[in-house]
């Protein structure tokens, strides 16, 4: 499993999400403390997707940093980090799944216009358990899919329903409940935000939110100050950063 978080609020640094609390994203990289089977450490890559601040936000859209090496031998991250802030931020650090290709571009957060997602989970079976659900997109989607993993397809899946106009949260929901029918005991943790609402799924495995008056940030773990509660599993989040909505998903339509 990979470890990822997803933050709306008051414009913060990179690092004071990332990298700085206890048992940060970077620490969770080495030293998670729920994997549930799914492997012992995070080092096959990690991605930070952010939405520009100020004048930078004139040129529209998201803005990513993925490195397909452990988040703890770049360099670079610390300053880049600590220099870049943002209201909205999703982060995330992979253990890439046996027979899946290791490259940048299977590393999350996923992007296309103004969304950005991240998928922490497996689905068993790939490629051939999702054959069906491919057909049906595109041939434009499927060529823009970023790597034949089984998060792109997943990302791919919910953006084409997204193009299609259907509501960000109905998307995820469809998707992942397809999902886990083509393929029982899929781990299906999703993050997708366009910078103004977030949508997350709990689905076999760990998710948690914290609350502030201004500000909601989701995580596999819980890190930094307390104040974190579980979401159950197989439940569907919709936030802002002053409003945060869960429900479950099994008969979601």
């Amino acid at each position: 499993m990979c470890r990822h978080l997803a933050y709306l609020g008051p414009p913060v640094t990179l690092s004071s999400l990332v990298l700085d609390p206890t048992h940060s994203l970077y620490e969770q990289s080495w030293s998670p403390q729920d994997m549930r089977g799914g492997g012992t450490v995070n080092a096959d890559g990690f991605g930070l997707g952010w939405y520009p601040e100020g004048d930078a936000a004139v040129s529209g859209g998201p803005v990513r940093y993925r490195r397909n090496v452990p988040i703890w031998t770049d360099e670079n991250l610390p300053g880049l980090a600590g220099s870049i802030r943002s209201g909205a931020v999703v982060a995330a650090v992979r253990n890439g799944t046996v027979e899946m290709p290791y490259g940048q571009a299977a590393v999350a957060p996923f992007m296309l216009g103004d969304w950005l997602f991240s998928h922490n989970g497996r689905i068993p079976g790939w490629p051939e358990s999702t054959l069906k659900l491919a057909e049906r997109l595109p041939v434009a989607d499927l060529l823009r899919v970023d790597a034949p993993v089984d998060s792109a397809l997943l990302w791919a899946l919910i953006s084409n329903r997204l193009s299609e106009g259907a509501p960000p949260a109905d998307a995820v929901a469809a998707v992942v409940l397809e999902v886990e029918a083509a393929a029982p005991g899929s781990r299906l943790n999703v993050l997708l935000t366009d910078g103004e609402q977030l949508v997350a799924t709990a689905w076999t495995h760990s998710l948690h939110v914290r609350r502030t008056s201004d500000s909601v940030t989701v995580a596999s773990e819980p890190f930094g100050d307390a104040g974190w509660t579980a979401v159950p599993d197989r439940s569907l989040l919709v936030a802002t950063a002053t409003t945060v909505q869960v429900t479950p998903m099994e008969g979601h339509q």
